[in-house]
């Protein structure tokens, strides 16, 4: 019974009804598609980061999403992946993952619209769980080729097409997804290294 409840996603479920529930709540008052209303709730637009030090913004844009298809594709994913690296990880490791790979996503997507003098507005859990799959390449890579039933072969064809994805579509912040891969990446692979995971 102990063993069963250990394995129970309680992270990840947590954070797929977090999203969920801020979703629903700004639908009730607003549309999610509405640009400026997305800011005013915490949406990631450069101005407010670079004139008026709302870093915050970093980490709030992660739980926010323009309508429900953006909503389900990242929730999907998070259930997909999440489930399996929170396992590998633990919990506490997992949700510090989830939390600084969405930041890290934000982060390069913010010195990119610097860099290349864009304002944007940006929004999305992606990064995030763009760092789940990183998190969970590193895992495998460290555990002998595959973890949790998926091969490395396996996790870089997904990585790819979403990364293909990503590129081919307009309106899609590929920085983020790229700088919240590397940084789940680099987590989970410095955690696994040192084996504060538990193995299958």
């Amino acid at each position: 019974m102990d063993e069963e409840k250990k394995n129970i996603p309680v992270v990840t479920v947590s954070l797929i009804a977090i999203n969920v529930i801020v979703w629903v709540a700004l639908e009730m008052g607003g549309s999610t598609y509405d640009t400026g209303y997305m800011v005013k709730y915490g949406a990631m637009y450069t101005p407010n980061i670079l004139e008026g030090r709302q870093w915050w913004r970093l980490l709030t844009c992660t739980f926010l999403h323009f309508g429900a298809t953006h909503l389900v594709n990242n929730m999907l994913m998070l259930a997909l992946m999440g489930m399996r690296l929170e396992n590998v990880l633990g919990r506490t490791v997992f949700a510090l993952l989830y939390l600084l790979s969405g930041i890290c996503g934000s982060g390069l997507s913010y010195y990119m619209a610097l860099r290349e003098r864009c304002m944007i507005v940006s929004a999305g859990a992606s990064g995030a769980v763009f760092g789940v799959l990183g998190g969970m390449i590193a895992a495998a890579i460290l555990n002998h080729g595959k973890v949790e039933g998926l091969t490395v072969k396996g996790l870089l064809v997904m990585l790819a097409l979403n990364l293909y994805n990503g590129f081919t579509t307009v309106g899609v912040d590929n920085w983020g997804h790229i700088g919240g891969f590397l940084g789940g990446f680099l987590i989970s692979f410095i955690f696994c290294l040192v084996g504060k995971y538990r193995k299958d």
